[in-house]
């Protein structure tokens, strides 16, 4: 592919867990990458001859597998997710030509079928930021602005819409009131409450209508 050669990827969010998942390399980024994918649930190994006193602490809880040697061929058979992250350009070309499935090689968007991108993590409300490869620092500074915008407060409003809206699809009989309602939960109305009033508040208010809809009987 040639360097100019613009990608359009498509972004998509993975169910890792107890997928066969390969990281190659043993370093401090192969550390990050590591410790993403354990908190999916992927069924992570990693290949290096060394790896750092993290790792080795994983390994020990039995969190990933280690095979203590260089990458060679075959290692990747039967993977769902490769991750290239050593420091040899010839061999992360080489991990990304055998690579079975998904492929993503550090920092080299070219050799690479998918990108991770900047992420805020705010339980269960993750944000995904990609400049498509053109500029990884740019994603990291769009991330940092959005975690000063998005503050715990949001994933303690979704832990609490989660229970809402259960109630609501339970209670509401009436289509359109219930409808009106649960959008009614995501509106920007509410997001801009949630940052000016704070989530007690949002919650007395949604907490009202609720029992004001129920008693109506609809």
């Amino acid at each position: 592919m040639h360097p100019s050669s613009k990608l359009n990827y498509y972004p998509v969010f993975l169910n890792l867990k107890a997928k066969k998942t390969v990281v190659v390399g043993g370093g401090k980024v192969a550390e990050r990458k590591v410790l993403s994918l354990i908190k999916t649930g992927a069924d992570v190994t990693v290949i290096s001859l060394d790896i750092t006193r993290r790792l080795l602490r994983e390994k020990t809880a039995k969190r990933i597998g280690h095979i203590q040697r260089a990458y060679k061929k075959g290692d990747l058979k039967g993977a769902f997710l490769v991750v290239a992250a050593t420091n040899s350009p010839d061999i992360n070309r080489k991990i990304s030509a055998e690579a079975p499935a998904l492929v993503n090689v550090v920092d080299v968007p070219l050799l690479c079928n998918c990108i991770t991108p900047s992420i805020v993590k705010k339980g269960d409300l993750t944000i995904a930021i990609s400049t498509g490869g053109t500029s990884p620092a740019f994603s990291k500074a769009i991330r940092k602005e959005l975690e000063k915008q998005y503050g715990n407060e949001f994933s303690s409003y979704l832990r609490f819409i989660k229970k809402v809206r259960a109630e609501a699809m339970a209670s509401i009989k009436e289509k359109n009131a219930r409808e009106k309602f649960l959008k009614g939960l995501a509106s920007e109305k509410i997001l801009d409450s949630l940052r000016k009033k704070g989530l007690a508040e949002v919650r007395k208010s949604i907490l009202q209508k609720l029992m004001r809809l129920k008693a109506s009987g609809n």
